[in-house]
């Protein structure tokens, strides 16, 4: 198919330089009815929000331009089908796991996943079985489940109507992926993978393999995040009959706004384009600059650079004895502002193309201060134990969870009684106690004393919130 192509684009171009006269949805009138004081910065955009009038096509679905730039992204990709996605990752999460599990059936989830697949999961009303990751020692992270543990649950569950893993992390390191996909389908197991980050690994070389080309069945992809699409613009890949296609476009309706953004799906069609016409020469520009960079914030003496599979994830390791919130803040003060900082590390993110303001960068650099030291009782996780169950299923099902009142009870109340939300230490921001888990000494022992380090917990307060007397709502 023709790449040089961008047919919801050009269709929206040649409809907006026509000056048509608007007796339809949306209020702004194509820019016309506008709060003065930013319409200059909104007017363009303004004049490709339009509405499902005569010509646009329709997202939930499409037969003319939107089917066409979907038909086009799939040819690049490689992929069955390809759907464009207003609502960002988190709605394709939620549509290829309803569209592969009902009420009851196991999926097996990488427990260190976004938020969105445990909840989708919840909404499928599915059993999950949790698969814990390994703490990976050259990066300092909890990274994947290792391959034998995808393995040992895959043969303990053969049932499993799905495995969904995230690849890559946030910080772009990649795992044996091709391998867990082989293994699941050894048992007809569906594989879903939420690939948010690794929309350019369809480039090739020198990035890592995408989950398309490792076999997997179905892909999300957040468009936003690393190739040039507005935020909440991702694409949903399917590249097997193990997904059900006519289910899946179901519950991208539920899901997805009946309403969907024309500037959100233009900029994914511009972001396709993009993608097939990255030159081997861009390429090149790209990975000198990302050198430069990396040289450049190497220099300072307060961390050391930790390699990733992903050339554009720049994760630097703070020095022990420094604090990284201290780091980070003098970086916000030098208004340099990286992607995530986590108790020990810092992410920053290249774009795909030359970074065109080194020298702002270092001169903002120098003005940087020194970091304050950390505190003694700076926080500090026992990473080995942090998961002593490798493979876990629920105390409580979702659909009991429905039958019990929920209270709120200290720490030494809950233990034996069932978690009624999840309680997140952050870093690593993986759950120590899931919804729906019961209480153990050890939960309790470890939490307790992740809150004396000062491990921020994203929970409410010191009070955990459990499940109890069935009946009682």
């Amino acid at each position: 198919m023709d790449q040089q192509h961008m047919p919801l684009a050009e269709y929206l171009q040649a409809f907006a330089k026509n000056n048509p006269i608007s007796f339809h949805v949306p209020g702004h009138k194509h820019g016309q009815v506008f709060a003065s004081a930013y319409l200059a910065e909104f007017q363009q955009l303004l004049r490709w929000d339009v509405t499902e009038i005569t010509g646009m096509d329709d997202l939930h679905a499409p037969t003319g331009v939107i089917a066409e730039a979907e038909s086009l992204a799939a040819d690049f990709f490689k992929t069955q089908h390809t759907f464009f996605l207003i609502g960002g990752s988190t709605v394709g999460n939620l549509a290829m796991i309803l569209a592969t599990c009902k009420q009851e059936d196991k999926i097996l989830v990488q427990r260190n996943c976004h938020k969105s697949v445990m909840n989708g999961v919840e909404l499928a009303g599915a059993k999950p079985v949790f698969l814990a990751p390994d703490w990976e020692e050259n990066v300092q992270r909890f990274t994947s489940p290792s391959y034998e543990t995808v393995a040992a649950a895959i043969e303990q569950h053969p049932e499993a109507k799905a495995l969904i893993l995230t690849y890559p992390d946030y910080f772009g390191q990649t795992y044996h992926l091709k391998a867990m996909i082989e293994k699941a389908h050894q048992h007809n197991i569906a594989v879903l993978v939420d690939e948010a980050h690794g929309v350019h690994f369809s480039l090739g070389d020198p990035f890592p393999v995408s989950a398309i080309q490792l076999g997997a069945d179905a892909v999300v992809h957040s468009a936003h995040k690393m190739a040039p699409a507005m935020t909440m613009g991702s694409y949903l890949h399917v590249m097997t009959s193990r997904i059900n296609l006519s289910q899946l476009e179901h519950y991208l309706q539920i899901v997805q706004s009946s309403s969907p953004s024309y500037v959100l799906m233009a900029s994914l069609d511009i972001a396709r384009y993009f993608l097939a016409n990255f030159s081997e020469e861009n390429q090149l520009k790209t990975i000198k600059s990302v050198e430069h960079i990396k040289n450049i914030l190497s220099a300072f003496p307060f961390w050391k650079f930790v390699p990733s599979a992903d050339p554009l994830k720049l994760t630097f390791h703070v020095k022990h004895s420094f604090s990284t919130k201290s780091v980070a803040q003098l970086l916000e003060k030098a208004e340099i502002f990286p992607e995530l900082a986590t108790d020990e590390q810092i992410l920053f993110v290249h774009g795909l193309a030359p970074f065109e303001q080194t020298d702002r960068l270092e001169k903002r650099l120098k003005t940087m201060g020194h970091p304050l030291k950390k505190s003694t009782n700076h926080a500090t996780i026992e990473k080995t134990n942090f998961f002593p169950e490798k493979i876990q299923e629920l105390d409580l099902s979702y659909q009991e969870m429905h039958y019990y009142s929920t209270y709120q009870v200290s720490m030494e109340e809950s233990v034996g009684e069932i978690a009624a939300e999840a309680v997140i230490p952050y870093p690593p921001g993986i759950p120590l106690l899931l919804k729906g888990e019961k209480i153990k000494e050890v939960h309790i022992t470890q939490l307790k004393k992740l809150v004396e380090q000062g491990v921020r917990i994203q929970h409410r307060d010191s009070r955990l919130r459990i499940y109890r007397n069935k009946g009682e709502r």
